[in-house]
């Protein structure tokens, strides 16, 4: 996948990583989940048996994000929790313009899916990159990174991300003002 940055085309991940990866990548977390929730049926008593949930959006109010691993305003919407055998979780989150997240990591990876506005992602050490509605970012196992709306408009993105010994994230140090401004 690509994204743009300055009217050129810049790679989101690395020189390697291209649109098959992607898909490879999104591939491999439908796989997961369709597996994890064929098992849970099964566990419920099978197949056409199993129970279905439905969520409804007022039993999942949103929230302002913490201010121990966000700069600016942020409201998460939180959409489905963790599900044993399933380890993905999603949440929807509206950034105000200029809100940010700080740096953190994921330990199975995150795939971000931009549903309004403009923002930015960057992995520590390279360039930030645009995203954009639309746009669909893989953020590989382990990658120290930030994502967030522009100075100027506001961006909401579904975050989906799996759980590894009980944790979907690994939070550390705050985005500067220097280095938001890139």
């Amino acid at each position: 996948m690509r994204s743009r940055h300055h009217g050129t085309d810049q790679p989101l991940r690395s020189p390697a990583a291209g649109r098959r990866d992607l898909m490879a990548a999104g591939a491999g977390l439908i796989t997961s989940l369709s597996a994890a929730a064929s098992a849970a049926a099964q566990a419920a008593g099978g197949g056409a048996s199993g129970a279905i949930t439905v969520s409804p959006a007022s039993a999942r109010p949103a929230a302002p994000g913490s201010a121990d691993y966000i700069t600016g305003g942020v409201r998460v919407q939180p959409l489905f929790p963790v599900n044993e055998p399933a380890r993905a979780s999603g949440g929807s989150v509206t950034f105000e313009p200029g809100a940010r997240t700080a740096w953190h990591t994921h330990p199975l990876g995150q795939v971000l899916i931009v549903t309004a506005g403009s923002g930015w992602v960057q992995l520590w050490g390279a360039r930030r990159q645009d995203i954009r509605q639309g746009d669909v970012v893989w953020i590989p196992p382990g990658l120290k990174h930030w994502h967030g709306a522009t100075a100027g408009t506001g961006m909401t993105h579904t975050a989906i991300q799996e759980q590894f010994d009980g944790r979907g994230v690994d939070w550390m140090e705050p985005v500067t003002d220097q280095q938001y401004r890139g």
